[in-house]
């Protein structure tokens, strides 16, 4: 695996020096948030709506309103598709992600079951079959793998963990289990993310393929602000942002990459279901 070099301002930004936005790409495409009709969101059973929703602060039991009429295709929003909103990948980008489902290997932290429904602009917001979704993620110490000692903390490095990625299916849907991430200077929490086409798959990675879309995936404050002060999250002292006080989050909801989240048990150390509709343009 082979760093990017790019390095970006959020690293160590000062609040002071954080101004919103700032780091989001330079495009013609890089606020692709536009709304289209079409009548293939609710052909494909209302998919692309499960997006919408806000996070879940309720508990195990009770799923967010969008949640369930996406999982019938009756949702009155049917029709409309939204493109998820583009930023930059960051600093701590790795090429050659590893293909597996479960990326925690022996990091600490809170389990995350994430579901990602990737569909597509460009096919009438049809469900995207045989795409790459990668994540990569801070550890509970605000350490990247690759990047160690950038927070502050030293551990071992392997150059791999809490990164990874899986195809979708023809449904358009790619899980991948990780841990909550924690946090470091000058960013609220969050979950790097890439959408590939058209990638070669190898024995434990990929080669080739085109990267469609790079995002950034938050969660609840309310939640989060429980998980950060909990072990082994309260180990990490350094400085927290705020969602609110985020350069990249825009309060955009779901379309900014806010997840909903699904409590898999009464405590926040139980961990979280976390699901998102990605909208996409692959043409």
């Amino acid at each position: 695996m082979t760093g990017n070099n790019e390095h970006h301002d959020d690293t160590i930004d000062s609040d002071d020096d954080q101004q919103p936005g700032k780091h989001r790409l330079d495009k013609s495409m890089k606020r692709r948030r536009v709304l289209i009709g079409g009548t293939a969101v609710a052909a494909a059973g209302g998919l692309a709506v499960a997006g919408f929703a806000s996070a879940d602060t309720t508990s195990g039991e009770t799923a967010s309103s969008a949640e369930a009429e996406a999982s019938t295709g009756t949702s009155t929003a049917s029709g409309v598709c939204t493109l998820n909103a583009e930023v930059t990948e960051g600093p701590y980008s790795l090429d050659g992600a590893l293909v597996r489902e479960d990326i925690r290997e022996d990091k600490e932290g809170f389990e995350v079951q994430y579901t990602f429904t990737v569909v597509d602009q460009a096919d009438d917001c049809a469900p995207l079959a045989d795409a790459l979704v990668e994540i990569w993620h801070c550890d509970a110490l605000g350490e990247y793998s690759g990047f160690v000692g950038g927070n502050g903390h030293q551990e071992e490095d392997n150059g791999t963990f809490l990164r990874g990625g899986q195809l979708t299916d023809a449904n358009g849907q790619a899980s991948i289990t990780s841990i909550w991430p924690g946090h470091y200077v000058s960013r609220a929490v969050h979950v790097h993310m890439r959408v590939h086409t058209e990638v070669t798959l190898t024995d434990d990675s990929y080669t080739g393929g085109e990267v469609i879309h790079t995002g950034q995936l938050f969660f609840d404050p309310d939640i989060n602000e429980e998980v950060q002060a909990t072990s082994p999250y309260s180990a990490n002292t350094t400085k927290e942002t705020t969602l609110a006080n985020d350069s990249i989050y825009d309060d955009g909801g779901a379309s900014s990459g806010l997840l909903t989240l699904t409590a898999l048990g009464s405590s926040v150390s139980d961990g979280y279901k976390a699901t998102i509709t990605v909208g996409v343009d692959s043409a």
